[in-house]
């Protein structure tokens, strides 16, 4: 029974893990796209 909850945590904390750093992921790639993408301010004059 306690062999069973302490791998069922363990696999928890992979899962929270994995979900948290594929969040940052995605965030740091949306920053990087949107320092590539930004628009310049001298099209608009």
């Amino acid at each position: 029974m306690t062999e069973n909850l302490a791998t069922a945590l363990q696999l928890l904390g992979l899962g929270w893990g994995g979900i948290f750093i594929v969040m940052f992921i995605i965030y740091l790639v949306s920053l990087a796209l949107s320092k590539v993408f930004s628009p310049s301010s001298t099209e608009d004059k």
